[in-house]
């Protein structure tokens, strides 16, 4: 099933996603590495993103951009 809108939990070195689809059902619950975020990131298709605001979030709002353009 297709993640429509996935949420993150950021931290210093593992990162909590939690996917659902357009139903409302979970999808995806998964914990990554910093270095395998962003290569799992790029396997999906654009979404909806929420995660919270912290010193880090900018930055990976730019990465997303970036993937997704």
């Amino acid at each position: 099933m297709k993640v429509s809108t996935l949420g993150i939990d950021l931290a210093k070195n593992v990162f909590q996603l939690h996917g659902v689809g357009c139903n409302g059902q979970t999808v995806l619950k998964k914990k990554l590495t910093r270095d395998k975020f962003l290569p799992f990131l790029m396997q999906l298709e654009p979404c909806l993103i929420g995660m919270e605001a912290c010193a880090s979030s900018h930055h990976f709002a730019s990465c997303f951009t970036t993937v997704w353009a």
